[in-house]
């Protein structure tokens, strides 16, 4: 689906073809016919709509001819049903600049590009440069916004693991901790493009376009040192909480083991006394008695034994 919309007078207007100065947003579904009108009507390279359909496209950009293409990319939820998946993915918001229009391709549905549309009534058609730049802050928000939820689940789950000790909520920090890999490798190719765009003056910014670019690099790097520093304590906790897990596994074990030594004593005993040969006292009135009271009190001792211990 293409939506147009043009900034009127501080107004957001939705047209139904481009104009000049218009932004358009290609959104899921996707047709084929409807990029090869694109392509005809804005001159596109066809490839660089099709480009961002591929969930894994890296963070680049290109120029063919008069037309800019970046990617860059963005968190969102996994929609998967697997339990087993990331809570969150990044996925490629593709930006071609023509002549007079600025394009987004957006794989999947996302919060940076609803937050420029809320705010598109502010932007400035002709200052295409800084529009992009909004993208990438939109971006960077997002970005902080899912960090903050994930260090929120994070302390949630832990809570329940000290109360618990339930696979589940270690499943749960296991797909915490491959949402955390998905950011930390997005957020460095983010940090890396915004780098290249700086050096190489793509865009060709101005001194203030600069200036904001560079601003945001810094809060894409606090959000890169956010997503380190989440991983980082994640891995630890992980690995301490299934520490605690083997050795409470292994007290269990050492208690049942030492259960079953204890209830064994009776049994060699009573097997000793239930032999069909002759045995001493087999002919006394307490015969019965003799070998409870050889079991009980050898029991009583590995008892008191394995308390000193402290393998109770």
């Amino acid at each position: 689906m293409i939506q147009y919309f043009l900034n009127k007078e501080g107004h957001i207007v939705e047209m139904a073809n481009a104009k000049d100065g218009a932004w358009v947003n290609v959104v899921p579904p996707f047709k084929e016919e409807e990029f090869i009108d694109l392509s005809e009507n804005l001159e596109i390279p066809i490839e660089f709509l099709r480009d961002s359909l591929d969930i894994d496209e890296r963070a680049r950009y290109e120029q063919e001819d008069n037309t800019k293409f970046i990617v860059i990319k963005t968190p969102t939820e996994n929609n998967s049903f697997n339990e087993s998946d990331a809570y969150y993915i990044t996925i490629p918001i593709c930006i071609i600049l023509t002549h007079q229009q600025i394009v987004t391709v957006n794989s999947f549905d996302n919060g940076a590009i609803k937050k420029f549309l809320n705010s598109f009534q502010n932007r400035h058609p002709d200052k295409k440069n800084m529009m992009v730049l909004k993208i990438f802050e939109k971006v960077v928000q997002n970005f902080m916004e899912y960090l903050r939820e994930i260090n929120q689940k994070t302390n949630q789950y832990e809570q329940q693991l000290y109360e618990s000790n339930k696979n589940s909520d270690l499943f749960n920090l296991m797909r915490i901790q491959k949402s955390l890999v998905y950011f930390i490798t997005s957020l460095k190719a983010n940090e890396l493009l915004l780098m290249k765009l700086s050096r190489s003056n793509f865009l060709k910014l101005n001194e203030d376009e600069r200036e904001y670019l560079e601003d945001l690099l810094v809060d894409l790097s606090q959000a890169s040192e956010m997503a380190n520093i989440y991983s980082n304590i994640l891995t630890s906790t992980m690995d301490a909480f299934a520490s605690i897990i083997n050795n409470n596994m292994n007290t269990v074990m050492k208690r049942l083991t030492s259960i079953t030594l204890i209830i064994s004593i009776p049994t060699l005993v009573s097997s000793a006394y239930g032999m069909n040969v002759e045995i001493p006292g087999q002919h006394s009135f307490h015969a019965f008695y003799i070998p409870v009271i050889i079991s009980l009190l050898i029991s009583v001792v590995i008892c008191w034994y394995f308390w000193k211990k402290k393998w109770f």
